[in-house]
């Protein structure tokens, strides 16, 4: 097997630990920044760095020369009414999912264009595609990343692939208010062409498979994860 490296930042979230098990002595080297402690010590292809790397940074010393993959998990959740955000509260949605985004993305990108076929993998979210009542601060973060996610696929093409992933509602930590209780689950649940919620591996198998070789002819696109949420209304 090509020894292969990705890069996951934000690798302490729901889903990048259910991606990282599907990687556990495949060869791939995951190098992962994380604020929480390695969950899994005992995974040899693994290279957990702890710090608050969002705010603050990569440093030069842990870029390698060349990366195949780069994934930026982190997000926000702040569903509020318009009128009760405060401009602060803006800021940090935007800080966390974009210009956290960009600030531990552009360290990488030599050594992403050294690979020759990288693989980049940012979040979005379906509320971009559908507008939803109480989602305007998420929803204007996460639609910033789209639009830098297609332009950097023009700008890198055909070097580096950039490609985003949209999710509705997924059973992950960041999530836990609005799926701990069963009732409200349930409802939820209901709002979804295929009825159910999403669980995290739905979403960690999209970024694996935009990592991967077979998606090599997909770059510039926002691929959603929604249980047909963004795209079907079901009676």
């Amino acid at each position: 097997m090509e020894n292969k490296t990705f890069i996951f930042v934000g690798a302490g979230s729901t889903v990048s630990i259910e991606a990282i098990k599907a990687y556990d002595k495949s060869g791939i080297e995951i190098i992962a920044f994380s604020r929480q402690p390695n969950p899994f010590p005992a995974m040899s292809n693994l290279s957990w760095n702890e710090g608050d790397y969002v705010s603050q940074g990569i440093p030069d010393d842990l870029i390698p020369e060349k990366a195949d993959g780069f994934v930026y998990f982190p997000g926000t959740i702040n569903l509020r009414p318009f009128m009760s955000l405060s401009m602060e509260e803006f800021s940090r949605d935007m800080e966390i999912n974009f210009f956290g985004m960009v600030r531990t993305l552009k360290p990488f990108i030599p050594a992403l264009k050294k690979s020759g076929k990288a693989s980049v993998v940012l979040f979005s979210t379906v509320a971009v595609e559908k507008g939803m009542a109480f989602h305007s601060s998420i929803a204007a973060s996460k639609a910033a990343v789209e639009g830098f996610a297609r332009s950097l696929a023009a700008e890198y093409a055909p070097s580096i692939r950039v490609n985003c992933v949209a999710p509705s509602l997924t059973a992950t930590a960041l999530a836990e208010k609005l799926v701990s209780n069963e009732e409200r689950k349930a409802t939820l649940a209901q709002k979804h062409p295929l009825k159910r919620i999403g669980e995290p591996a739905d979403i960690a198998s999209a970024v694996e498979f935009l990592l991967s070789e077979k998606s090599s002819w997909i770059t510039g696109q926002v691929i959603g994860v929604d249980g047909g949420m963004s795209t079907l209304s079901v009676n």
